[in-house]
C-alpha cells in the first residue's frame, strides 16, 4: 500500500496565522470538501483543492461539521455556541444555539435528522420540527455517530462512557469504558458495512486504546493499543478499512478489525481530522498547524500463481486461493498485514512483517482446497519477491538470492550481477527445482535451488521485464522493456521470432509451440511461425493452461476460454493434420472438430480423421474408415480408391465418379449413381455398354420410383425390363386389375410363377372368374378347388370333385364345416360322413355343447349332448376298434343330456323373474339333479342352486323335515350373496315348522314297495333292490315301470306285441265285502277270508305267463321299462345296420 499526494494547502487567516483544522466533511458525491479552520468554514474543490469559497457566519472557533447524506444541506458547530445549517449552494439557511460550545454534529442518514452536541447536553433538529429538542447530560460530548438505518445515535464522553440512544433522544445502552474519566473517548465511528450482520461501533479513547462494540454494548474481540491519543476514527465507505489518526502525527490504515496496515502519511504536527472520500480511495487529513492533505491509497497486488491455482491479498490481511478451473474459493485469515504469496504445487508461503507461514494442501486430490500450516519462519525478512518450491523458500533483494528451508535455515545464496526483476519456478525433482531468473542487464539465468552455480541461458541487450519457459525446455519467451516479446531457442539461442506490444508473455503448458502474450488491450495468440491471432483482452497474461488463458485485470484473476479454431485451421493449411489435432485437443467448437476430420479425411491422415469422428460422433465416417482400415489389411494400396469412397461419403459425387473410372472400378460409380437415383447421370456415365447394365438400370430406376411413390411408372418400368413378379405385386397392391389382365393374357403358359401372382391378387381383389381363368391356363386344379371353397361356390366345387375324387377332402371338409358354422348340423354330419372325418365331427359338436354350458344355455346344452351321443353311436357302428370307447362316451353323452336338461328347468327357476313350473316339479327335478350328482358335477350345473330349489319347494309342499337337512347342507357350501339373506331367512324359518315331511310326497319303488328316503345317498335307485328309478321327462316324477330282459327264444317284436295285449280285469271281490252308510260315515269293512292280489303288474305278468309257453325273467340290475324299450330299439336298429 502506498500513499501519493494528490494536493496539500495550508490554511492561513488574515494575518498568515495558522488556523487549526479541527474537523472535515465531505458532500456524499465526493466533489467537495467542507473544512472547519478557525472561525471560518472553507469549501474546497476536491479534485485540484482549489478553495471554492469562505464562509463567515460563526463568531469563534469552528469545532465540527457534517454534510446530510442526501447532498442538500450541510452544518457547522461553533464555540461561540451556535449551530449553522448551510445549503449546498453555500448559503446559510437556519441557525440555532446552544448553552455551551458545539463540539460534534451528525445527520441521520436515513431521515436527514441533525445530532448536535455540546458540553452539557444535545440536540435533536429535524427539517419539519419548529424548535430543537434538548436533552442534557452528566458530561461533556466529545464525539457523536448514527447507525446506518438511523435508528439509534452513539454518543462519545470526556467521562469515558459511550451512550447508545434512539431517535427521542432515550438512553438505550450504556457502554463504560475500562479507564473512566481517565480515558475519554475522543472519536466513535459506526461500520457503513451493509455486509455485517451486525452494527458495529469502533470507539477510540484517549486511553490509547482502539475497541469495537456491538449495538448491544457487547464488546468486538480485545482492545488493540493505538500509542497515541487518537482524535479521530473513520471508516472507508464500504467499511472495510478504517484509518485513525492522533498525537503521533500520523494518519494510519486500520483493517476493520483494528489491525495496523501501515502509515498513509506523517505530518508536523497533530493531525486533529481524517476522512475517506466517498467511494474511492482518496483520503484527506487535517493538521493543528493549518496543513491540508489529500491523499491518494494505491494498494498492490500481492499474488502467486501456478497453474489452475491463483492466490491473492484480500482486505490487507486475509489470503483467498482460487480455484480457477473450478471457481472453488478457500479463505485464510491471517490477521496480520500480508506483504508476499508465493504457491507452488502443494505449497503456500505467506509473509507477514514478523513471519512466514508455510502451508500445505491436506491431501494429494487436484481439487482438494484444504491449506493447514506446515511451518513457520519467525523473523523480518526485507525482500521484493518471494519463491516457494517443496522443500525451500526462495527470498529476492534486489541482486541478493538466498534459499532457506522451512526451519528459517539458510542453505546458499547466490550475488547476481545486476538488479533481479523476474524469478519463476519451472519445476523439477522436490529439493532440486529448477529457477528462471531475469536481471535489469538482459541477463536471463537457471538456478537449481540445490546448487551455487546458476546457468547463464542468455543474455539480451535490454532489461527483462516478463519470462516463460515451454513446456519442454526448448524455447524461452522474453518480454524487455520496450514491451517487444522475444523468443528464443534455448539450445542456439537463436531469436526464432519477436512481437511488439507485450507486457506479459506465457507459454501454453499443454502445447509446445503456442504461446499467448498481452498488450494493448489486445491478446496474440502465437502457434509454431504462424501470424499472430488477435483479440481484444484488458490486463495481463499470467498464465496458458489449454484452451484456458489466465488474465490478471486490476485486481481480479479471471479464466478466459479461448477456442483454438486460428491456429488449428493454420496448420490445416499446411496439411499438418497431427499438429492441428493436439491443438483441437486444447479446446475448439464441434464445427472445427468436423473441419479437422474432414481435412484429414481428405487428406488420407485416417488415424487423425478417425480421434477427430470420434469426438464428434459421427458413426457414419467411423464406418468408411474402419472399412478402409480393412481393405488396407487386405493389400489394397489404391488412394484413389480410398479419396473416392470418401468424396462419395461427402457427396461430392461427379469426383468420386472420375475417381473410380480412374482406378478401374466403373461398377462402383454405377451403383453410386443407382443408389442416389441419379439415373440420368448413371446413363451418361454408362454410355451405350452392356445391355445387361442397362437392363439392371432400368431395374434400379423401378425401384426408386415405387419408392418415391410413383408406383404406376415403376410397374411400366419393371415391365420393360422383364421383372414381370415386380409388375405384378406393385400392380396388385394398388388393385390395377385391367393392367393385371393384361400381363396375365400375354404371358406363356409355361410362366407359372407370374401367373401364378395374378391369380393370387385376383382372388385378393374379388375378381374370382379372372382367378379360375388364370388357375386353368396354368392347370392348377388344387388352387382352383380352393378357390372354389373360399369363395363357398359348392356347386362348382362339387362338379371338380365328381371329375377328380382325389380333391374330396378339398371340398367335404370346408363344406362341412360351414355347414356346422350355419346350425345345419344334420348336413354337416353328412358333409364329414363323405368326408370321412368322424372325429370333426365329434370335435365341433363338443364345442358348441361347451359354449352353450359358458352361454347358461343348458337347454341346448342337452340337446347337444343328446346329438354327440348319437354320434358316437354311428362311430361305434361304422369303427370296430374304436367301439367300446364310443360305447362309453355314448352312454356318459346321454347321462349329461339328461342332466342339463333337468337343470335348466332349476337354473330359469333361481335367475329368472318367473317359472312355468308346478312346485312338484321343481321338487322332483331338484331331487333328480342331485341324486345324479353322486361322482362329480358338470361344468355350469351348481349344487347350490340344486339345494336351495329344492329349500324352497319342499318348504312349499310341507316336506319340512327335508327342507331342514337342505338347508344345514348349504351351510357348508359357499353361497352367492344373492341367496345369502334368503337362505339366512328360510333356514330361521323352517325351524318353526314341524319336524316331518308330507307322506303323500314320499317316493315307493314299485318293484319292491320300499319307501324311499328323499335325499339317498346311492342315487336314483332303491335302497333296498337297488332297483333303478324310471322318471317322467316333464316332471321326474318316478314311474311304476320296471327293465326286464327278455329270455331266449323270444323275439323283440314279440315282446313289443306282448307288452301291447290288454290284462284281462277279473272281480277279485267276493261277497266277504261289506259296505256301511250312515248319514256322516261311510265304511266298507273285508271279511277274514283271503283276499285274492290285484296288482296290476302281478296281473299282466299272469297274464302274458299264460299265453307264453316260457316266462319273463325280471333282473334286478337294469333299469326301467321306458329305458329298456329305448335300448332294445337301438340295439334292433344296430342289427339291421350291420346286416
Amino acid at each position: 500500500m502506498r500513499a501519493v499526494p494528490t494536493w496539500i494547502d495550508r490554511v492561513h487567516d488574515r494575518d498568515k496565522v495558522e488556523q487549526c483544522i479541527y474537523d472535515l466533511a465531505f458532500k456524499p458525491d465526493g466533489t467537495q470538501l467542507i473544512v472547519a479552520a478557525g472561525n471560518r468554514v472553507l469549501v474546497y474543490d476536491t479534485s485540484d483543492g482549489t478553495l471554492i469559497q469562505p464562509l463567515k457566519g460563526h463568531k469563534d472557533m469552528v469545532y465540527c461539521v457534517a454534510y446530510a447524506k442526501d447532498g442538500k444541506r450541510f452544518a457547522s458547530g461553533s464555540a461561540d455556541k451556535s449551530v449553522i445549517i448551510w445549503t449546498s449552494k453555500l448559503e446559510g439557511i437556519l441557525k440555532y444555539t446552544h448553552n455551551d460550545s458545539i463540539q460534534c454534529v451528525s445527520y441521520n442518514p436515513v431521515t436527514h435528522q441533525l445530532a448536535s452536541c455540546s458540553s452539557s447536553d444535545f440536540g435533536l433538529w429535524s427539517p419539519e420540527q419548529k424548535s430543537v429538542s434538548k436533552h442534557k447530560v452528566n458530561s461533556k460530548i466529545t464525539c457523536c455517530s448514527w447507525t446506518n438505518d438511523g435508528q439509534y445515535l452513539a454518543l462519545g464522553m470526556f467521562n469515558g462512557v459511550v451512550s447508545i440512544r434512539n431517535k427521542n433522544g432515550e438512553e438505550k445502552v450504556k457502554i463504560e469504558r475500562p479507564g473512566g474519566s481517565m480515558s475519554p473517548v475522543w472519536s466513535i465511528c459506526w461500520n457503513p458495512s451493509k455486509d455485517e450482520h451486525n452494527d458495529i461501533l469502533a470507539v477510540a479513547d484517549w486511553g490509547q486504546k482502539l475497541s469495537f462494540y456491538q449495538l448491544s454494548g457487547k464488546q468486538v474481540g480485545k482492545d488493540r493499543t493505538l500509542g497515541c491519543d487518537p482524535c479521530c476514527v473513520s471508516y472507508f465507505s464500504k467499511g472495510e478499512y478504517l484509518i485513525l489518526s492522533g498525537s503521533d502525527k500520523q494518519v494510519s490504515l486500520y483493517t476493520k478489525d483494528g489491525v495496523r496496515l501501515g502509515m498513509i502519511g506523517e505530518q508536523s504536527s497533530w493531525v486533529w481530522t481524517c476522512r475517506v472520500k466517498p467511494d474511492s480511495n482518496y483520503v484527506v487529513v487535517g493538521c493543528q498547524d493549518g496543513t491540508l492533505a489529500f491523499y491518494q491509497l494505491i494498494f498492490s497486488t500481492v499474488h502467486g500463481l501456478y497453474k489452475d491455482r491463483y492466490a491473492y491479498r484480500d482486505n490487507m490481511t486475509d489470503v483467498i486461493v482460487q480455484h480457477l478451473i473450478t471457481e472453488q474459493k478457500v479463505r485464510i485469515r491471517c490477521r496480520e498485514l500480508v506483504k508476499k504469496i508465493a504457491i507452488y504445487k502443494n505449497r503456500l508461503a505467506i509473509q507477514m512483517p514478523e513471519k512466514i507461514l508455510i502451508y500445505e494442501l491436506y491431501s494429494d486430490d487436484v481439487s482438494d482446497m484444504h491449506y493447514r500450516v506446515k511451518d513457520k519462519i519467525v523473523k523480518k525478512f526485507e525482500c521484493n519477491l518471494l519463491v516457494v518450491c517443496s522443500q525451500h523458500i526462495i527470498v529476492c533483494q534486489e541482486k541478493h538470492l538466498q534459499c532457506l528451508s522451512f526451519k528459517g535455515v539458510k542453505e546458499r545464496e547466490w550475488m547476481m550481477e545486476s538488479l533481479i526483476r523476474y524469478i519463476k519456478v519451472i519445476g523439477g525433482p522436490s529439493g532440486r527445482e529448477g529457477l528462471l531468473v531475469g536481471l535489469k542487464n538482459g541477463q536471463i539465468l537457471k538456478i537449481f535451488v540445490d546448487n551455487l552455480f546458476a546457468i547463464t541461458l542468455l543474455k539480451q541487450a535490454t532489461s527483462v521485464r516478463c519470462l516463460d519457459m515451454s513446456a519442454s525446455r526448448n524455447k524461452l519467451a522474453v518480454v524487455d522493456e520496450h514491451n517487444t516479446c522475444l523468443v528464443y531457442d534455448i539450445t542456439t539461442k537463436d531469436l526464432l521470432f519477436q512481437e511488439p506490444n507485450a507486457n506479459s508473455v506465457a507459454w501454453n503448458t499443454q502445447c509446445e509451440d503456442m504461446l499467448c502474450f498481452s498488450g494493448g488491450g489486445f491478446l496474440n495468440i502465437k502457434a509454431s511461425n504462424f501470424p499472430v491471432h488477435q483479440q481484444k483482452l484488458q490486463g495481463f497474461v499470467v498464465g496458458y493452461n489449454g484452451s484456458k488463458i489466465f488474465c490478471l485485470h486490476v485486481y481480479s484473476m479471471s479464466s478466459v476460454d479461448v477456442p483454438q479454431s486460428a491456429p488449428m485451421y493454420q496448420y490445416l493449411e499446411r496439411k499438418m493434420f497431427r499438429e492441428a489435432y493436439q491443438i483441437a485437443c486444447l479446446g475448439v467448437t464441434d464445427l472445427d472438430w468436423r473441419d479437422l476430420a474432414m481435412e484429414s479425411l481428405e487428406g488420407l491422415d485416417f488415424e487423425t480423421a478417425k480421434k477427430a469422428f470420434i469426438r464428434v460422433r459421427d458413426l457414419r465416417y467411423l464406418e468408411l474408415i474402419h472399412s478402409i482400415e480393412e481393405r488396407k489389411k487386405r493389400g489394397e494400396t489404391n488412394d484413389d480408391l480410398f479419396l473416392a469412397d470418401v468424396y462419395a461419403y461427402q457427396g461430392k459425387f461427379h469426383e468420386s465418379a472420375k475417381l473410380y473410372k480412374k482406378s478401374g472400378h466403373e461398377n462402383r460409380a454405377l451403383n453410386m449413381y443407382t443408389d442416389l437415383r441419379m439415373f440420368e447421370y448413371a446413363k451418361d456415365f454408362l454410355g451405350s455398354g452392356d445391355p445387361k447394365e442397362t437392363k439392371n438400370l432400368i431395374t434400379k430406376q423401378a425401384d426408386w420410383a415405387r419408392n418415391i411413390r410413383e408406383p404406376k411408372a415403376a410397374a411400366e418400368m419393371y415391365l420393360s425390363a422383364g421383372e414381370h413378379v415386380k409388375a405384378i405385386e406393385l400392380s396388385g397392391d394398388h388393385g390395377w386389375v385391367d393392367m393385371l389382365i393384361d400381363i396375365a393374357r400375354k404371358l406363356d403358359k409355361a410362366e407359372r410363377e407370374p401367373l401364378s401372382k395374378c391369380a393370387y391378387y385376383f382372388k385378393k381383389l374379388q375378381h374370382h372368374g379372372y382367378a379360375a381363368e388364370t388357375y386353368m391356363k396354368i392347370g392348377d386344379l388344387k388352387s382352383l378347388v380352393q378357390l372354389h371353397v373360399a369363395t363357398q361356390h359348392w356347386e362348382e366345387a362339387f362338379a371338380l370333385v365328381e371329375k377328380y375324387p382325389e380333391y374330396k377332402d378339398e371340398v367335404y371338409v370346408p363344406y362341412a364345416q360351414w355347414l356346422a358354422e350355419n346350425d345345419r348340423f344334420e348336413e354337416a354330419q353328412k358333409a364329414f360322413h363323405k368326408a370321412g372325418r368322424q372325429d370333426e365331427a365329434v370335435r365341433v359338436l363338443e364345442q358348441l355343447t361347451h359354449n352353450a354350458v359358458v352361454e347358461s344355455r343348458f337347454n341346448d346344452a342337452a340337446y347337444y349332448y343328446w346329438m354327440l351321443s348319437m354320434q358316437c353311436l354311428d362311430i361305434a357302428h361304422e369303427n370296430k376298434e374304436k367301439q367300446d370307447t364310443m360305447l362309453q362316451k355314448f352312454h356318459y353323452f346321454q347321462h349329461l343330456a339328461e342332466l342339463y336338461h333337468v337343470y335348466h328347468s332349476i337354473h330359469r327357476y333361481t335367475d329368472e323373474p318367473f317359472s312355468s313350473h308346478l312346485p312338484e316339479t321343481l321338487f322332483n327335478s331338484s331331487r333328480f339333479l342331485l341324486h345324479s350328482l353322486t361322482k362329480e358335477t358338470p361344468l355350469g350345473i351348481s349344487k347350490v342352486n340344486a339345494l336351495y330349489t329344492l329349500a324352497k319347494q319342499s318348504k312349499a309342499l310341507k316336506a319340512y323335515k327335508l327342507a331342514r337337512q337342505v338347508y344345514e347342507r348349504l351351510q357348508g357350501l359357499r353361497i352367492p350373496s344373492r341367496f345369502q339373506e334368503s337362505i339366512e331367512l328360510g333356514n330361521i324359518t323352517i325351524r318353526s315348522k314341524p319336524f316331518h315331511d308330507s307322506e303323500e310326497l314320499v317316493p315307493m319303488c314299485y318293484r319292491c314297495s320300499t319307501n324311499n328316503p328323499f335325499l339317498n345317498n346311492l342315487g336314483n335307485v332303491c335302497i333296498n333292490c337297488r332297483q333303478n328309478f324310471v322318471f317322467s321327462a316333464s316332471s321326474y316324477e318316478v314311474l311304476p315301470l320296471v327293465e326286464f330282459y327278455l329270455e331266449d327264444g323270444i323275439s323283440e317284436e314279440e315282446a313289443v306285441s306282448l307288452i301291447d295285449l290288454e290284462a284281462p280285469r277279473s272281480n277279485l271281490r267276493k261277497d266277504k265285502w261289506q259296505e256301511v252308510s250312515s248319514a256322516d260315515t261311510q265304511t266298507l269293512r273285508l271279511d277274514e277270508e283271503e283276499v285274492i292280489d290285484d296288482d296290476p303288474f302281478t296281473a299282466k305278468l299272469s297274464f302274458e305267463v299264460r299265453f307264453q309257453s316260457s316266462s319273463l325273467k325280471v333282473n334286478s340290475q337294469v333299469s326301467s321299462v321306458a329305458d329298456c324299450i329305448r335300448h332294445a330299439v337301438d340295439i334292433y336298429m344296430y342289427k339291421t345296420k350291420k346286416k
